[in-house]
């Protein structure tokens, strides 16, 4: 008789752990809090939906145990995942590896995954939240919300994270982990802007700069990325901020000094940029030093790199490596994703609890989160791939 299975969640790791779960020959319902499954899906990538990314190594999965986590991504692939959406109907365009939907549109995903999963007749209820998992003597399961209880031999847990100002962003899959006798890392967000403190933010507000950035945690170096940086009326935001911003969290909540190192122009080095400096100087002797800067950095920008007169070699320190003291991120609903969750050491490779039999975890549930590119999404394919082929009791993936 067909395996019957509960998915807590309707987001992108629920949708594809249901369809798969089906797909191996399960009885699926999905219970999913909001008016409708999905939300997050329609608003990634700007809704577009940066739907998986072909560049992969341990280094894009973040938690405590990274290497592990790529291996259950390695097992449904990048490849794997285009395979999946173009057998749904999805063409797909590559823009230097990050791969999105050819309509450029997020709910072309959401759409055809529902589809599926109607034709596999997963039951979907709306505006159920889960309280409870209450286990059984005969080893089954219900699952509890307010109005009703569903039975089930298998649970799959992927109600995500507090991240994001989708309405109905939650923290749910905590209490549901602590009352199953799992530790949990609590989340933090990650993929967020960072606020800083300096008298002159209001002054360089609104400009976007090509440049790098540098993050220190109590002094030591912790990552360094390059791109566009967005320096705001709170602090610094832009895609190299993001990659780095779970670190600054995480050091943040641990009482750590984090500060930011900004590189303006990052083709020099201090002592190429202090030469550079000299030859312009040559050029145009009547220029002073901020006169100079001139066509090298945005207008509203020189004032604060160089607010009294300095030489050269004292301007390219600046200019390469001005500090920023981080004093928090922007709120979680400003975050695209969390960090923390379930730790990977205690589940099984198909993500299953190895508390307690026949509970799973996916996505944000589990403590892993993906570098900026579309790694988050990708680690909810694979992890929802993994654990509704295995809670049906299907081939494993």
């Amino acid at each position: 008789m067909a395996r019957q299975i509960v998915v807590i969640g309707g987001g992108a790791s629920g949708l594809m752990a249901a369809v798969q779960a089906a797909r191996a020959g399960a009885r699926v319902t999905v219970l999913e809090q909001n008016d409708r499954p999905g939300k997050k899906i329609l608003a990634s990538g700007n809704g577009r939906c940066n739907m998986t990314n072909l560049e992969q190594n341990p280094l894009c999965y973040r938690g405590e145990d990274s290497l592990r986590a790529f291996e259950i991504v390695s097992r449904f692939s990048p490849q794997k995942t285009i395979g999946f959406f173009s057998s749904l109907g999805i063409y797909t365009r590559n823009r230097d590896g990050w791969i999105y939907p050819g309509t450029g549109q997020a709910s072309s995903v959401l759409q055809v995954l529902l589809m599926e999963a109607a034709y596999r007749r997963v039951k979907l209820k709306t505006r159920e939240t889960v309280q409870e998992i209450q286990k059984k003597a005969d080893g089954t399961f219900l699952v509890a919300t307010k109005g009703w209880q569903y039975p089930a031999e298998a649970v799959i847990i992927a109600c995500g994270s507090p991240a994001s100002a989708v309405e109905g962003s939650c923290g749910a899959a905590e209490n549901l982990a602590r009352q199953l006798g799992h530790r949990f890392i609590p989340f933090l967000p990650a993929l967020v802007p960072l606020r800083c403190q300096g008298g002159w933010l209001s002054k360089w507000a609104g400009l976007r700069v090509s440049g790098a950035v540098s993050l220190y945690v109590e002094d030591v170096l912790s990552g360094r990325e390059t791109g566009e940086l967005q320096l705001t009326a709170s602090g610094v935001s832009g895609i190299p901020v993001f990659q780095m911003s779970r670190y600054a969290a995480k050091g943040l909540a641990q009482g750590k000094k984090v500060r930011l190192d900004l590189d303006f122009l990052p083709d020099y080095s201090r002592e190429a940029l202090a030469e550079y400096l000299e030859i312009r100087k040559q050029q145009c002797p009547y220029k002073n030093l901020r006169e100079l800067l001139i066509g090298l950095l945005p207008d509203r920008l020189i004032p604060i790199l160089v607010p009294e007169s300095l030489d050269f070699w004292q301007t390219a320190g600046i200019i390469k490596a001005f500090p920023v003291k981080v004093t928090g991120t922007a709120p979680l609903k400003q975050a695209q994703v969390c960090s923390g969750g379930v730790p990977l050491e205690e589940l099984t490779d198909h993500l299953e609890s190895a508390l307690v039999k026949h509970i799973y975890f996916t996505g944000e549930a589990v403590d892993v989160d993906g570098a900026c590119g579309g790694y988050n999404l990708q680690w909810a394919w694979s992890s929802g791939a993994a654990a509704g082929t295995h809670a049906a009791g299907g081939s494993v993936l």
